[in-house]
């Protein structure tokens, strides 16, 4: 299966689609210069990049950053003063050398190497579009929709029970930071939150209605997960984990299937002030899998991104992201990361999980996601680590190594696509809004929760999972990967698998 940009880039994505029928301050600062100067203004001789520039979050600081800013010719694009991010573009190539020199910059980086607008060779796969007969025959029992016999993640975390008491709450809201979301999509549309949506991409919030949509060209990611999180029980299609909630739509990748920092900062401040009680993170930011601190422009990314994930935390949002696909060992002394940067030439760089981060997954408060196939173990794909993942979740696998039972015929994810269809995708991605439909009846069930009692709630409810050992998911006689821990908190599952119907009877 073909990874998908999106987390991880997260899904492996070979959906298959069924189509509608006609019934229906994180980081030390910088050093500075001398209190009072300001740079002189720069030449524009390179391509023109984007940047964040971290500061202090006092307003007469931010006013003179803002200033040094454009004197280095910098284009201010967008201010967060509650958690000290500029946006800005400039053509300057030294011009982030620069700003980490000017008083109250604690951090100073460029979110990519490609010119505005990026460009990108990425193949996000060609769904294979089922016939409208394969759909009308899906049989389904009495009070299922009628694609809900295929969804075998249901019933592996008690969702088709929690359902008989409860749909959840709509006064819960629950975000999907990604690609963009249908809200169009039978599935959707009648749990759609178009308040709370918005396009962020360029790092500013556009609110155009319908910019939080993807365009037939972009990637159906969004749409799928945010059908898993909040599919409506209405006899259409499948159903969400939390099909009683709200859902809302928020874009942050570009057209060519980017996550920048500028874009991701935009998401979590936009979700923090329109009281979004979860979000979700089934991506990693681009152009760096892992981003190094001890890099001045990777560590900039970092502090911008904890900034605002720690801000909406403040403000009472889970948030939620996947562990990613490439079966790494994110407590490993040393990992080998040959993408980075995406955007520009990638090399084989050794780097250490502890110092270098998968944001925003790895980012402190924010619940990292592991993948389980139809049986109940890790996902082939999945990375782990002890420490590291939070929680388990199905995110599906080859339907080689873990097949469903029957009447599931596949090993995959049902969620809907745009355009009124449905597909099958896999990933860490898909494993993401199963915690958030959890998190989210958790939400419905304990209105007043806070963010850290509803993390903790996630945690204390998850049926705890054992290591699995040996390890050989193949079957070919070699351990794929060592599982570290106890029953209780692991590598693999971390505190355990979410249970749905926990959520809504403790």
């Amino acid at each position: 299966m073909a990874h998908l940009r999106s987390r991880r880039r997260l899904a492996l994505a070979v959906p298959v689609v069924l189509s509608l029928t006609t019934s229906l301050g994180f980081l030390p600062g910088a050093a500075s210069a001398a209190p009072g100067t300001a740079p002189a203004a720069q030449a524009a001789d390179g391509p023109e990049l984007s940047y964040v520039v971290n500061t202090r979050t006092d307003h007469r600081t931010i006013a003179a950053v803002q200033q040094a800013a454009v004197a280095a010719g910098g284009t201010i694009v967008t201010t967060y003063d509650r958690i000290g991010v500029i946006v800005v573009h400039s053509a300057n190539p030294g011009f982030a050398g620069t700003m980490r020199a000017v008083p109250g910059v604690q951090s100073a980086g460029a979110t990519r190497h490609a010119p505005l607008p990026a460009q990108s060779t990425t193949d996000v796969g060609t769904p294979k579009v089922l016939t409208s007969e394969e759909v009308a025959h899906a049989k389904a029992a009495d009070g299922q929709d009628p694609l809900e016999p295929l969804q075998w993640d249901l019933p592996a975390i008690k969702a088709d029970k929690a359902h008989e008491r409860t749909l959840g709450s709509r006064d819960v809201t629950v975000a999907v930071i990604d690609t963009g979301v249908d809200d169009t999509h039978p599935d959707i549309a009648p749990n759609f939150d178009r308040d709370a949506s918005v396009n962020c991409v360029s790092g500013k919030p556009d609110t155009t209605v319908g910019a939080w949509r993807p365009t037939a060209e972009e990637s159906p990611h969004g749409t799928h997960v945010a059908g898993e999180i909040a599919g409506a029980k209405n006899g259409v299609g499948i159903t969400g984990v939390a099909p009683g909630v709200k859902v809302a739509g928020i874009k942050v990748a570009t057209t060519a299937g980017y996550f920048y920092t500028e874009a991701v900062v935009c998401g979590f401040m936009w979700a923090a002030e329109h009281h979004v009680d979860v979000t979700n993170n089934s991506y990693y930011t681009d152009p760096w899998y892992f981003n190094c601190t001890n890099d001045p422009d990777q560590r900039a990314l970092v502090d911008a991104i904890t900034r605002a994930s720690q801000y909406a935390e403040r403000k009472g949002t889970v948030n939620v992201a996947a562990a990613g696909n490439e079966s790494y060992d994110l407590d490993a002394a040393s990992i080998t990361d040959p993408v980075s940067p995406n955007d520009g030439t990638p090399g084989d760089r050794v780097i250490d999980p502890h110092e270098c981060f998968d944001i925003p997954t790895q980012l402190p408060g924010v619940v990292t996601v592991a993948a389980t196939g139809a049986k109940g173990i890790k996902s082939s794909f999945s990375n782990y680590g002890l420490g590291v993942i939070d929680v388990a979740a199905p995110g599906g696998d080859s339907t080689a190594y873990q097949a469903p039972a029957p009447p599931a015929t596949s090993g995959l994810i049902l969620g809907p696509l745009p355009g009124g269809k449905w597909g099958y995708m896999a990933g860490t991605s898909m494993a993401t809004p199963h915690v958030v439909g959890v998190a989210a009846l958790i939400k419905s069930t304990h209105p007043h929760a806070s963010a850290a009692m509803v993390k903790a709630l996630l945690y204390a409810e998850a049926d705890a999972t054992a290591c699995t050992d040996p390890y050989d998911i193949d079957g070919d006689g070699k351990v794929d990967a060592v599982c570290k821990g106890s029953k209780n908190r692991n590598g693999f599952y971390g505190w355990g698998t979410v249970n749905a119907l926990k959520a809504v009877t403790w």
